[in-house]
């Protein structure tokens, strides 16, 4: 396996990782905005 290869290969998996965490964080804010618009808990 290539030095370039082998290097993208293992950057990839952070910028993965991150855009999980963004998506996640993303859906968790909009369930609590809704929440609180409602009046309602989180929990």
């Amino acid at each position: 396996m290539s030095t370039l290869a082998l290097s993208v290969y293992v950057l990839m998996w952070p910028v993965v990782v991150a855009a999980v965490l963004f998506v996640i964080g993303r859906a968790f804010h909009r369930e609590w905005a809704e929440a609180r618009r409602g009046g309602q808990r989180m929990i």
